[in-house]
């Protein structure tokens, strides 16, 4: 870490120019990427749970994903369940045939 600082005692200001600048322009980038990151898997989690998928949006006030969490935790969702599949059912056995009568 002492040596980072070192460095930087010793840039000149056009270095230190060009080094913000850069900084200025990847930044919005890498916000933007852990936005995505974060409100995609929430938007399809409140999708598939019934609600406004908008909700997710959430995740953007302070707290906001600390709401989001309860109230997907403790609401009651939309949907309705997909049975579980069990086990197949075994065929019946042959049947003897019916005498008939004559």
């Amino acid at each position: 870490m002492h040596e980072l600082a070192f460095l930087l005692q010793n840039i000149d200001p056009e270095t230190a120019k060009r080094i913000g600048a850069t900084i200025l322009l990847l930044l919005p980038i890498f916000i933007l990427v852990g936005i995505a990151i974060i409100i995609v898997p929430f938007w399809f989690i409140c999708k598939k749970a019934g609600f406004s998928p908008w909700l997710s949006f959430l995740n953007l006030i302070p707290f906001g994903n600390l709401i989001l969490i309860y109230v997907l935790a403790f609401a009651q969702w939309k949907v309705v369940p997909v049975p579980q599949v069990a086990w197949p059912q075994p065929p019946l056995p042959p049947q003897p045939p019916y005498p008939t009568q004559s």
